[in-house]
């Protein structure tokens, strides 16, 4: 996909509304355009599984398998950064990630702005909160930020907050759709980590590295969520309409992982990050 200055992309998984892309060449960075003053009601859907425990069908079983795996995966990488403490998980979802964080002896919080998500969370004894004014000034040594960061109506104030709330010595994890990868390319306007209007930002390594540098953080290790090739070219699939959708998704997961193998652009990617060292 070239790098256009605007790109036309269609919301296919609840409003069907079209929404504008706007180039950053500075950031290499999209930005979409208009962002819905009510953008709560693009979330209030079946098919946004993330707030919900749902297994009804094929693509929700496989999203939910993956999940599990993944939750794991995710509290190994925490530890080869930081011991057990304070964890705080900003759009926490359903609190998988935290309940089994928990299981594991960090103290935990989450926030979480679904209210429905909230309540799947507390039935695994989980209090989320609604946003962060619940927090006061309590600092963490572990904010995670799954696939939360695209969400983020203020960019700016967001970073300003987590530069407050993090340990002085913690560990920021982020984890972001990469539009630079293959799949992205081979989808075009049917990817679906667009996700408008959902995704209000579309970041690169190059965007994560240039805002969080700006505002006293550095990336100091990257690594690749493999799992999101597959699953978002399988989404991808559904949203061009194919039929035998399984099979090339697949095809392109694999072939986007591969080529991502020599090039690094991966589907998604975490990022860790740490306070820049200003005595270096």
């Amino acid at each position: 996909m070239n790098k256009k200055s605007k790109i036309n992309i269609k919301d296919h998984s609840v409003s069907k509304e079209k929404f504008d892309l706007i180039y950053n060449e500075e950031l290499d960075m999209y930005s979409t355009n208009p962002i819905p003053q009510n953008i709560e009601k693009y979330y209030l859907s079946e098919n946004y599984i993330s707030h919900t425990d749902s297994k009804k069908g094929a693509v929700e079983k496989l999203y939910q398998l993956v999940k599990s795996y993944m939750l794991k995966k995710k509290l190994k990488l925490i530890s080869n950064y930081s011991i057990t403490g304070s964890l705080l998980d900003i759009g926490a979802g359903t609190g998988d990630f935290l309940k089994i964080a928990k299981n594991e002896g960090w103290e935990v919080e989450g926030i979480e702005p679904s209210e429905i998500a909230r309540t799947h969370a507390a039935t695994k004894d989980l209090s989320l909160n609604a946003d962060e004014s619940g927090l006061g000034e309590q600092t963490f040594d572990v904010i995670t930020m799954w696939h939360v960061l695209e969400h983020v109506p203020d960019l700016q104030k967001q970073m300003n907050w987590l530069a407050k709330h993090l340990d002085k010595n913690g560990t920021l994890i982020i984890a972001v759709p990469n539009f630079n990868s293959y799949d992205a390319k081979a989808y075009k306007e049917f990817w679906a980590a667009w996700d408008v209007p959902r995704h209000l930002h579309h970041f690169s390594a190059k965007s994560i590295n240039e805002l969080f540098s700006k505002n006293g953080f550095e990336v100091i290790d990257q690594k690749p969520l493999i799992f999101d090739s597959f699953y978002v070219s399988l989404l991808s699939e559904k949203y061009k309409g194919s039929q035998l959708k399984f099979i090339p998704a697949f095809i392109n997961g694999l072939r986007s992982n591969l080529k991502a193998n020599r090039s690094g652009e991966y589907s998604s990617l975490i990022y860790v990050l740490k306070r820049i060292n200003l005595d270096k």
